[in-house]
C-alpha cells in the first residue's frame, strides 16, 4: 500500500478510532499520573511512589487482588465451558432453534443490577429456593445461602450473564467449521469427543481466546454483582476503588484503578496463550 493510501486510511479511522483512542489514553494517563501522586483533587500534587509501596503492604489490597482474579478466571472458564456444547447443538439450524437461542442470550438484556436483587430474592433466608428445599424435605429450617464465603453466587450470576456472550462469539466460530471436515473425522473414526478436542476446539481457538478475553476483564472489574451477592468478609478491586474514592483519597483510589488496568491486561495475555497451548497439545 502507497503512502497516499495509507494516508488516506487515516484519515477515514482518525474520526472515530482516533477519538477513541485519545479519551482512553487520557483517562489512563491521569489514573497513572495520580496513582504517583499528580493531579491530586485533595493537598499538594508531587511525585510519589508512597501511595504504591502503602497500598501493597496492605493485607486487604492483597486479598483483593486474589479475590478478582479467582472471580475474574472462574467466571471466564465456566461461560466458555457451559457455551461450548451449546454452540455445537445450535450449529444446525433445526425446529425451535432460534427460539431456544434467543432464550440463552436472554440474559444479555437484563441489567447486572436487576439481576442480582432476583437472584437475591432467590436464595435469601425466606427465598423461594429454601422454601422449595424445605416443601421438598431436605431442609427442616432455612440456610443462610446469601453472600457466602467462597463467592458461589456471584460465579453463578456471572456465568448466567457471561454465558450469552461466549455463545454468540462460539456458535460464529462453530458455524464456520465445513461440514465436510467434521463428516471427514467421522469417516475415519472420531467419536464426539476427539471431534471436538483434535477438530472443533483448534478450529475455534480465536473465538474462545475472544470469550475468555472479554469475560475475564468484565467479571474482574465488576461492581454490582460484588455489592449486592458477593462475600461480606472481602472486596473485588472495584469495590476496594469505590471505597477509597467515598473517603476523598483519590490517589489509593487510582493505585487500585491501574492494578485493575495491569491485571487486566496480563491476565488476559496468559488466557490467550494458556487456551493457544492447550488446544495445540490436543489436537495432537
Amino acid at each position: 500500500m502507497t503512502a497516499r493510501r495509507w494516508l488516506f486510511v487515516i484519515l477515514l479511522l482518525l474520526p472515530g478510532l482516533g477519538l477513541i483512542l485519545a479519551l482512553i489514553g487520557m483517562v489512563i494517563y491521569i489514573a497513572l499520573a495520580q496513582s504517583f501522586g499528580l493531579y491530586a483533587l485533595n493537598g499538594d500534587s508531587h511525585f510519589t511512589t508512597g501511595f504504591w509501596s502503602e497500598l501493597i503492604g496492605r493485607k486487604i489490597y492483597s486479598r483483593s487482588v486474589r479475590y478478582s482474579i479467582y472471580i475474574g478466571v472462574l467466571s471466564a472458564l465456566f461461560s466458555v465451558a457451559l457455551a461450548y456444547p451449546l454452540a455445537i447443538w445450535l450449529r444446525k439450524p433445526f425446529r425451535g432453534s432460534m427460539t431456544i437461542g434467543a432464550i440463552l442470550k436472554a440474559p444479555l438484556l437484563v441489567n447486572g443490577l436487576v439481576a442480582a436483587f432476583l437472584f437475591i430474592n432467590l436464595i435469601a433466608y425466606h427465598g423461594l429456593l429454601n422454601q422449595l428445599l424445605m416443601w421438598i424435605g431436605i431442609f427442616d429450617e432455612p440456610h443462610r445461602m446469601q453472600n457466602d464465603r467462597h463467592a458461589i453466587g456471584v460465579l453463578i450470576l456471572q456465568t448466567w450473564k457471561q454465558m450469552p456472550f461466549a455463545l454468540l462469539l462460539l456458535t460464529g466460530a462453530v458455524q464456520g467449521i465445513s461440514d465436510d471436515i467434521l463428516d471427514a473425522a467421522r469417516d475415519m473414526g472420531a467419536g464426539a469427543w476427539d471431534r471436538f478436542r483434535k477438530v472443533i476446539a483448534p478450529l475455534t481457538v480465536s473465538g474462545m481466546q475472544a470469550a475468555l478475553v472479554i469475560i475475564f476483564i468484565g467479571a474482574l472489574a465488576d461492581f454490582s454483582f460484588q455489592t449486592i451477592a458477593g462475600p461480606t468478609n472481602r472486596q473485588s478491586l472495584s469495590q476496594l476503588m469505590v471505597s477509597y474514592k467515598g473517603r476523598g483519597d483519590w490517589n489509593s483510589a487510582a493505585v487500585v484503578g491501574v492494578s485493575m488496568i495491569v491485571i487486566a491486561m496480563v491476565g488476559s495475555a496468559i488466557l490467550a496463550a494458556a487456551a493457544r497451548l492447550m488446544m495445540k497439545g490436543r489436537a495432537r
